[in-house]
């Protein structure tokens, strides 16, 4: 009979993170058990029902490239998508789309029951065992045991979780889920430094009570968009569920404002720190004083539910408020609310504990990930999760870690915010932290990193041929349009005056007309031999950014180029900072309690100054001679 205690992987929690987490382990080969509160919220959204947005949706795209799951899940079970900020540049266009909760749930558990190599498990860690400062596995409430050579815990908002509704305050996870008080516990036992986070969700009403006919219909797409690149144009759902807008008003602030003495992020019952950047509307209304107004989306929780999520409304005030607050929304006149909003106060991990690889520094083979981490949002726990998975079996591999730099993806800017500068708050993945953001697109994140993926294990062969034609294709059409030369017919002159575009004096490159921002791919086609008509929409639309930004993308590339640089000088991981001579007393504190890599890492952390990265790597390159020197100096 096959021994059900002995894994190599052992993940801790069945969210986003935890899902991720599993399927990337289990599918490089690992023999990998999930142990969850309850099997039945497997992938559960207990927050807005959407993935993606301004980065978050590039993340999403990084994860399928790389082999991950959750691409794949919400293309099957969405019921609207967008593709925000078009009018603007790629490099801050990103996909969101509306999940059925439900459906985006149950598709995710029966993936995971599917998956070769993993198995599931109802219960509760109270414990790791640990021996010698490694881990060997886990300790659940029944008593039972299971060992492994990793573990990685993704605990969620359930680590010492407790829900706050007015001046109610009770011990529970996200929806009224039980809380990980047991583990909580263990960690500060082990030594890890543990801080309280807060994060909050808005009230859900029902469909039928509310008023459509004064809000804003706010549609879907009708061109074809996915998050997964395995999925077809011909899978794209036409008919899909609309959201709506709505705004507060002076009257729904003028509630909020007359009941901030029982509001707990004012009254002290809140202990927790929220995030900045989803602040709850009692927070809205006094941050944001001047503003009359602020946006409501009604967003549909699935296709077979009268649940609407009331984006923009998240609160922790009592239910009697709460009630006042809704009906004072233009269209929620008479909204009857199915469940309150609450806040949620919860144990994170103080990430500059971690690794690079998402491994703790003090315990050997403990991985944690999402929100345990002080992340917030899906998307950010998901990718979290599938690179502990990664590094967790590379390691038991006996392989190098897969560590993404903040040129190679958002995920990779992500974790080394976290490990390198922390986070004092939940932390959000925005466009403006990716300083190489340009070469990290919505479009190109196959381009990027599927490659890495099918290295690694996870992206199968047919990804990889599907990357590998691909990629042909768009090199071979940009080389062919820097060949083709147009001549200034009178087709092609009436044709640019058509679209306001300079007459030509001569013969030009098909490459260089593409260049001009008032055309596109598509215009050019017309002109640009037969050829040109039959190239995918894949492949001219990465033909196009690449061709119009080529100016920009290469001064970013020269950049990520000195950077490597820096990333290739590692830093020992045995030295002693304070026996660096000249040394900034900052600099020594942030660098022994970090414990960078790289060079390149060193020189993110907060407190550490130019000249001491001189210092340091003089000091790394010449050892007790740079020591010396400086002493006689």
């Amino acid at each position: 009979m096959e021994n059900k205690t002995q894994y190599d992987v052992i993940v801790v929690g069945g969210g986003h993170a935890g899902s991720e987490a599993s399927l990337s382990a289990a599918r490089m080969g690992m023999k990998t058990l999930l142990v969850t509160l309850n099997l039945d919220i497997i992938g559960f959204m207990p927050c807005n029902p959407s993935i993606g947005g301004p980065a978050k949706g590039v993340v999403v795209r990084e994860i399928d490239a790389l082999g991950g799951e959750m691409g794949r899940n919400i293309d099957k079970t969405y019921i609207q998508m967008r593709m925000l900020n078009t009018g603007k540049g790629p490099a801050v266009r990103a996909l969101r789309a509306q999940a059925d909760k439900f459906a985006y749930q149950t598709e995710l558990k029966h993936t995971l029951e599917k998956q070769e190599n993993l198995d599931l498990r109802q219960g509760i860690v109270e414990k790791l065992i640990v021996e010698d400062d490694v881990v060997k596995g886990v300790e659940i409430t029944t008593g039972s045991k299971f060992y492994s050579k990793a573990v990685i815990i993704t605990a969620g908002t359930a680590l010492r979780g407790e829900i706050i509704i007015g001046e109610l305050k009770y011990s529970s996870g996200p929806n009224n889920s039980l809380p990980a008080i047991g583990l909580a516990d263990h960690l500060k036992e082990l030594g890890l430094e543990i801080e309280r986070f807060k994060t909050g969700t808005p009230p859900r009403v029902k469909s039928s009570s509310i008023n459509y006919d004064v809000t804003e219909i706010q549609p879907g797409d009708t061109k074809p968009n996915h998050f997964s690149f395995e999925t077809a144009d011909e899978k794209y759902k036409q008919e899909q569920l609309p959201c709506w807008l709505t705004y507060t008003n002076l009257d729904t602030h003028e509630v909020i404002r007359e009941n901030l003495h029982r509001a707990p992020m004012f009254t002290g019952i809140v202990e927790g720190v929220g995030a900045r950047y989803c602040p709850s509307i009692e927070d809205k209304v006094v941050r944001f004083s001047d503003k009359p107004r602020h946006q409501i989306f009604l967003e549909p929780e699935g296709a077979n539910t009268e649940e609407v999520y009331v984006q923009g409304l998240s609160t922790s005030l009592p239910e009697d408020v709460q009630h006042d607050i809704v009906r004072s929304v233009a269209g929620l006149e008479n909204a009857e609310i199915m469940r309150s909003g609450y806040a949620i106060e919860y144990d994170v991990v103080v990430p500059h504990q971690l690794r690079p690889t998402l491994e703790t520094m003090k315990i050997e083979g403990l991985y944690t990930a999402g929100q345990t981490n002080g992340t917030s949002g899906y998307e950010e726990a998901a990718c979290q999760g599938l690179m502990a998975g990664i590094n967790a079996a590379l390691k038991i591999q006996g392989k190098d870690p897969l560590v993404l730099k903040r040129s190679d993806a958002y995920i990779g800017v992500l974790i080394d915010d976290l490990v390198t500068k922390g986070t004092n708050e939940p932390y959000r993945l925005l466009t403006s932290r990716a300083e190489y953001r340009l070469l990290l697109r919505h479009d190109n994140a196959d381009l990027r990193l599927t490659e890495m993926g099918h290295e690694i294990g996870l992206a199968d062969e047919e990804r990889y041929t599907d990357y590998v034609g691909k990629k042909a294709m768009v090199e071979a059409e940009m080389a062919r349009l820097e060949k083709v030369r147009l001549k200034p017919t009178k087709e092609l002159q009436a044709y640019l005056a058509e679209k306001n575009s300079a007459e030509l004096k001569d013969g030009i490159l098909a490459a260089d007309l593409l260049k001009r921002p008032e055309l596109s791919y598509q215009d050019i086609a017309k002109f640009a031999g037969e050829e040109s008509l039959t190239v995918p929409r894949y492949v001219y639309e990465q033909v196009e950014i690449q061709v119009k930004y080529a100016g920009y993308i290469k001064k970013v590339n020269d950049k990520v180029e000195k950077l490597k640089r820096m990333e290739a000088k590692r830093i020992p991981d045995n030295i002693d900072y304070t026996k660096v001579n000249s040394l900034a007393t900052e600099a020594v504190q942030k660098l022994e309690k970090i414990r960078p890599e790289t060079i390149a890492q060193a020189s993110r952390i907060s407190g550490v100054n130019p000249a001491d990265i001189s210092i340091l790597m003089v000091y790394i390159e010449k050892g007790k001679i740079a020591k010396k020197d400086s002493e006689k100096a």
